[in-house]
């Protein structure tokens, strides 16, 4: 079970994730720039299950 701040992590990750996504959808930002604002996300935010999923396709 996620405690309430595991799970307040992993939507502040996942939300930031969804926004840098759109950005290179939108050829904003290249695929590095990409990986470089995920693992920037990850450091920060320090999501227990998307750790788990990081670099891999959804």
């Amino acid at each position: 079970m996620m405690s309430d701040e595991e799970f307040r992590a992993e939507l502040r990750y996942r939300m930031s994730l969804s926004a840098a996504r759109t950005m290179l959808e939108e050829g904003i930002i290249s695929k590095e720039e990409f990986s470089e604002i995920d693992a920037v996300l990850l450091e920060k935010h320090r999501p227990v299950v998307s750790t788990l999923l990081a670099g891999k396709p959804l």
